[in-house]
């Protein structure tokens, strides 16, 4: 490992916590120019040239900032969102071509179907992280493309999956695809945006979770009422022929719109590009390198904050495993028509997009806000959960009420992913730490069908106590990160002084680690 970083002897121009350059109230920060800690590998350290060339460059202006970002936002954000919604969408295709015959269709018998909605996260945890490698090492842009065209084939091809096997064959290889998409964003978000604004577009773009619920209710209404004597395909075939040749089609988007990083993005002129690359280098944390670094594994493994993310993700994952592949049934067996379940079902996605652009608004003007407002949110999900096991079976409306509130677990989740993209130094360590994130988002999600069992309706106990087991779990782990990084700030400021921002702004460019940082100072 590289010996850790000497400090530096200038005095301090200002904290981690307000790195942005316009707090928009008109005024530029003046770093002073670090010397070179060591010799830099520029071609394998992204965006090192366009940075070392931004510190000669004058101050970032207020409303260059504001330019800059509001064309990042206007290609970037739209692309990210899109990608996730198609992503949501595909995966959870069979919670709705279940609701048209598909297990009758393909002969499914026992818990065959819980295991169709269970392989797909074996193919994501196999390929997540050689995705987010595959990310860093070519241009992001071709590698997503792929990607998404590949995954957008699979589905296409469900139509053609005739039992369980090849059901089975097809979700993993869909899992194996669509694992290039959230791990991979939520990397490159910090590539884009700086520590402030970063957790309103991850908040932003994971919507799309909501979004795709949203798109995929009122598609199936649309299906359902399609008559049974038109002749054509079975209904639950409109589906998979719908999403597959949309997701196919956007993946030329993606290819010829989305720019690697910053320092290569079309849309921005020249010398934007090196001020873009400046705004992140705020972050302390770099944008991306492309060799492997074998000591940041040590780093990762040893990671307090991995651990506690790995327990607080795999606890949150078996609800949203119930979630994503039997909303619809649960609803459905509290005695509602099939076109009524999927208006319905639409309600629980809306409230999980309000409840992640109002957890966004407020983390982006509340400082060190982003665990106060997961718990927040997980304390919704912890009362909700527990009016669904508890009040009486009568009460129906209550009862859907408690479960569209159990969507606010989507605010918990995108802030586990904020922790990783704007707290967590390396490339390598970083890339680690969201495959070991997303590898208990998988194992959560295999392991979330199977707490629902059809025996068990209308009430499902099984799965409404795996709601509440999981979101306490959760809760408990949120409340812990918060004090480890909220007591490191404090043992850092005692030890080291006040941070040097120029000094950390060069670390994290050079691809140094939050520990080999004394500089670095987590943001809350």
């Amino acid at each position: 490992m590289s010996a850790p970083l000497e400090r530096s002897s200038s005095v301090a121009t200002g904290t981690s916590y307000s790195t942005d350059i316009d707090k928009e109230k008109g005024e530029a920060r003046h770093l002073d120019i670090p010397e070179p800690i060591e010799e830099v590998d520029e071609s394998n350290n992204v965006g090192y040239a366009a940075y070392k060339e931004g510190l000669n460059h004058e101050e970032i202006t207020p409303a260059q900032n504001r330019t800059i970002r509001w064309r990042i936002d206007l290609v970037i954000l739209p692309i990210f969102l899109i990608t996730q919604t198609l992503q949501f969408l595909d995966k959870t295709a069979l919670n709705y071509a279940n609701l048209f015959g598909f297990q009758k269709e393909l002969g499914l018998v026992g818990n065959q179907f819980n295991w169709l909605g269970a392989m797909v996260y074996f193919g994501y945890a196999l390929a997540q992280y050689p995705a987010q490698i595959l990310i860093g090492k070519y241009p992001a842009q071709k590698v997503l493309a792929a990607a998404v065209f590949i995954w957008g084939f699979t589905v296409l091809t469900m139509v053609w999956c005739k039992n369980f096997q090849t059901a089975m064959v097809n979700r993993f290889f869909l899992g194996m695809f669509e694992a290039f998409v959230s791990p991979c964003l939520t990397i490159m978000t910090g590539w884009w945006y700086t520590r402030q604004e970063l957790p309103l577009r991850q908040f932003l773009w994971y919507s799309g979770l909501g979004w795709g619920g949203l798109i995929g209710s009122y598609m199936s209404t649309g299906i359902s009422n399609i008559s049974d004597n038109y002749p054509g395909p079975a209904k639950w075939k409109y589906i998979f022929y719908i999403l597959g040749s949309v997701t196919m089609a956007w993946s030329v988007v993606v290819f010829f719109a989305l720019p690697d990083s910053p320092a290569s993005a079309r849309f921005l002129n020249p010398e934007y590009r090196i001020l873009a690359v400046r705004r992140v280098a705020g972050n302390q944390i770099g944008i991306k390198n492309r060799k492997f670094k074998k000591e940041q594994i040590l780093v990762a493994a040893t990671d307090p904050k991995i651990i506690i993310l790995f327990i607080s993700v795999f606890a949150a994952a078996i609800p949203n495993g119930v979630l994503s592949n039997f909303s619809s049934v649960i609803i459905k067996d509290m005695g509602f028509s099939t076109t009524k379940t999927t208006v319905l079902k639409s309600v629980g996605d809306i409230i999980q997009i309000v409840a992640l652009v109002v957890g966004g608004i407020i983390t982006l003007n509340v400082k060190n806000s982003r665990l106060m407002a997961a718990t927040l949110a997980n304390t919704i999900c912890v009362v909700s959960a527990a009016c669904m096991a508890y009040l009486p079976s009568h009460l129906v409306w209550q009862r859907l009420v408690c479960f569209w509130l159990v969507n606010c677990q989507s605010v918990g989740f995108s802030v586990g992913l904020v922790m990783v993209s704007s707290n967590m130094g390396g490339y390598t360590h970083r890339t680690i730490a969201s495959a070991v994130i997303f590898t208990a988002y998988c194992f959560g999600n295999v392991a979330g069908p199977f707490v629902v069992k059809q025996s068990e309706a209308p009430r499902y106990p099984s799965a409404t106590a795996g709601l509440l087991a999981g979101y306490s779990v959760k809760l408990i782990c949120q409340i812990t990160l918060f004090i480890y990084m909220f007591i490191s700030n404090k043992r850092r400021n005692q030890k080291y002084g006040a941070p040097d921002m120029a000094k950390s702004m060069e670390a994290g460019m050079q691809d140094k680690t939050e520990w080999e940082n004394k500089d670095f100072r987590y943001v809350l």
